[in-house]
This record gives structure tokens, sequence and C-alpha cells, in this order.
């Protein structure tokens, strides 16, 4: 069952980003459905987030999406070259975004493969977000699209994760936003082999 609206309208993106561990994410790329379960997020806490595209409010065509209701796309070009999948969350007029790093493949592996250009199935397939996008054929055609749609959502079937195994660090790659950077937003499956960076 794909989650509710209500689900991506929760003003708490912390809590959402946690939240997402488990669930299922799918695609549906010119009619090959490929997914997994989420097995890595980071939290971007809007307008007060140093580490934020929309840090101090900043509204420009690429963050514009972010200040939308929650429950749609926000895919963007890092360093030129990787796509990267965000769920907006929130009100809208709150730009909260929760970046997916990781997955954990379950359908369309063959697809992913054939994307990711691998001829077997090793973790880095879905280890980081730049891989999660690419594997599951996730492009900047497909940002603001609505996670109701027959071409990305999230699906909850039941999967969680007591609290003990979910670590709970800072992100990757903020150093730019300071204190920021150093705030517990990044959340992980212990142990998941799909994860990008687990602390050591």
């Amino acid at each position: 069952m794909k989650l509710p609206e209500s689900f991506y309208t929760n003003t708490n993106v912390v809590h959402q980003a946690k939240c997402l561990l488990g669930k299922y994410l799918f695609t549906s790329i010119d009619d090959i459905i490929t997914g997994g379960y989420i097995v890595e997020t980071e939290a971007y806490n809007g307008v007060i987030d140093k580490a934020s595209h929309a840090y101090g409010n900043r509204l420009t065509p690429r963050t514009q999406t972010m200040f939308m209701q929650g429950g749609i796309t926000y895919v963007y070009l890092c360093y030129g070259i990787h796509e990267m999948f965000n769920v907006v969350t929130s009100v809208e007029g709150q730009p909260h975004a929760i970046l997916i790093r990781a997955i954990q493949p379950t359908d369309g592996i063959d697809a992913m493969l054939y994307r990711r250009n691998m001829p077997d199935l090793k973790p880095n397939i879905t280890k980081g977000p730049g891989s999660v996008a690419k594997a599951l054929g996730i492009s900047r055609a497909i940002n603001a699209v609505s996670l109701q749609s027959d071409t990305i959502w999230i699906e909850d079937t039941g999967l969680s994760f007591k609290d003990e195994d979910i670590a709970s660090v800072p992100r990757v790659g903020v150093d730019y936003a300071g204190i920021d950077a150093l705030l517990p937003y990044r959340f992980y499956v212990k142990g998941n082999p799909y994860v990008s960076k687990p602390n050591k």
C-alpha cells in the first residue's frame, strides 16, 4: 500500500527520515518496475538548516520544488554527474527534504544491473544516493512528481527496525554547513551491506 499523503505532510523531517527506513521505494520507468527497501536516509531541515539547499529561505528555480507541499520528488544534479533523489515533506512553504542514500534492491534487479552497467549483484548497485537514482532510473525528468503517481511511489509493507538497530549519525559531505554538519540527521540500518558509509 502506498504511503498516504498525510505521511508526507508531517512537519518533523528528522522523525520522518527515520520512519522511511524499511519502506519500499518503487519506480516504473519505461514500463519497467524496479525497487527495494530503504536502508539509509538523511534529513534536511529547511530554512534553519545550513546544509539544506533552502537554508535562509533560498528560493531558486532548483529549490522551488522543496517549497511545495510534501509528497513529491525533489531530484537534483550533484557535482554535474549524479542525480540525487529526495522526498519532499511538510506543508507548502516549509522546504523539508529527505535524501534517499541507499536501498536494498528486491524488484527488477536485472534492469538495475543494466542501468548500472554491472554484471553481478553487489552492494554498490544501490549504495549511495547517486547509485540509488541510477539503478531506479530516477532523473530530473521526474522532479516534482507526486509520490502517489504510477511513476514513483513508496509503500509500507510492515517492515520496520528497532531503535537499537538504527544508527543516528552526522550527514555525509556537508562540511560547509559548519556546526549543522554535526547534527545526527542521517539514519541507517546497522550492519546492512547496502549502507553507503557505515560509521566504524
